[in-house]
């Protein structure tokens, strides 16, 4: 018999160890929290670093999950921002305190005491979770939940990655084309940019999506591409992408470093930084990155290459992720479970 207060839910006992299906309470919503039913939830690099200990202060045990798609099903205490049965989505961003002087200034972002999604609360490889509702995202109508997924980080930070690349770009590299690199090329390309896409050496089938969603010129990361790049944008974990980049970006170009996580930077020669080149990271989003591109996605419109899990593969898309095998994104389907 199904327990009416209990869910499925894949969990992270400890790091480097793979997730397991559990059931656990259904979780109660708090002060100006939200309970969603999940009906999506999108894999990301960064539930990988979790997993692999590359982030290492995680809340253990962990519901992983920070792509989430989920009708308001209740409401804690002073929540009022919703309405039961609107979908929402739930960001890597998962609280702010607001009071820090990183949020005073809005670059809550930035702020000194930050709660993250499936890191240090539970995320959305379950069939139900909590949400601070400051921190939800109304969704755009014309994406199904599967299809919306992918947006709330890929696209999401993806975007402020691309932003950071100032507006002075007609020549634009990506490094790193998987779930980020597919949508951002997808905005370049409606505003006008030359994309460059950069893969790693020898991958024909990543470089060969790349031109599908976009690109120009699609080669090896190693390789000079055919003109300076004004600006790069690095999606993939490699350090060593830094250098690379440097030397395809022209005098006063910026390189973006979208990860949350990245291998060490080699050193390099201060000539490829000089003549005011940029080096820039990108940290989570504020809720003005997610206002601009939830109006902008539909209008170009950003269409996200989707594979689909169901919930007790989780271990599955993580470990496909890990290898390289997927192109697009990952996304754990609850669709097919009944409401």
């Amino acid at each position: 018999m199904i327990n009416p207060h209990t869910m499925r839910a894949m969990l992270l006992d400890a790091l480097h160890t793979p997730l397991r299906l559990a059931e656990l309470p259904i979780p109660a919503p708090g002060p100006g929290q939200v309970l969603l039913k999940v009906r999506a939830c999108g894999v990301c690099h960064t539930d990988l670093h979790i997993a692999d200990g590359e982030l290492a202060e995680p809340k253990l045990p962990l519901v992983l999950g920070h792509q989430i798609v989920g009708i308001v099903a209740e409401f804690g205490p002073g929540a009022s921002r919703f309405r039961t049965g609107e979908r929402v989505g739930v960001p890597w961003l998962g609280s702010a305190d607001g009071t820090c002087p990183a949020c005073q200034r809005g670059q809550e972002n930035l702020c000194d005491h930050p709660v993250f999604t499936g890191y240090h609360v539970d995320g959305g490889f379950a069939e139900y979770t909590v949400a601070d509702e400051r921190f939800c995202f109304p969704l755009p109508e014309t994406y199904s939940d599967i299809e919306a997924a992918p947006l709330l980080c890929a696209g999401l930070i993806g975007y402020r990655t691309y932003r950071m690349a100032g507006e002075n770009v007609e020549t634009l590299g990506i490094y790193g084309f998987g779930a980020a690199a597919h949508l951002i090329s997808q905005i370049a390309r409606y505003e006008g940019k030359r994309i460059y896409a950069f893969t790693r050496p020898g991958d024909q089938a990543a470089q060969e999506f790349a031109l599908r969603h976009g690109a120009n010129w699609a080669g090896d990361s190693n390789v000079q591409p055919p003109e300076s790049l004004d600006a790069a944008l690095i999606f993939a974990p490699v350090g060593a992408l830094v250098v690379e980049a440097l030397k395809a970006t022209r005098k006063g170009g910026v390189v973006v470093c979208g990860g949350i996580h990245m291998s060490d930077i080699p050193s390099f020669p201060y000539s490829l930084l000089w003549e005011e080149r940029i080096i820039r990271s990108v940290a989570n989003l504020t809720q003005r990155d997610g206002e601009e591109f939830f109006a902008l996605a539909p209008r170009v419109p950003v269409k996200a290459e989707v594979q689909t899990f169901p919930l007790e593969n989780a271990e599955q898309a993580l470990g496909r992720l890990r290898s390289g095998e997927l192109t697009g994104a990952a996304v754990i389907d609850f669709q097919s479970a009944s409401d």
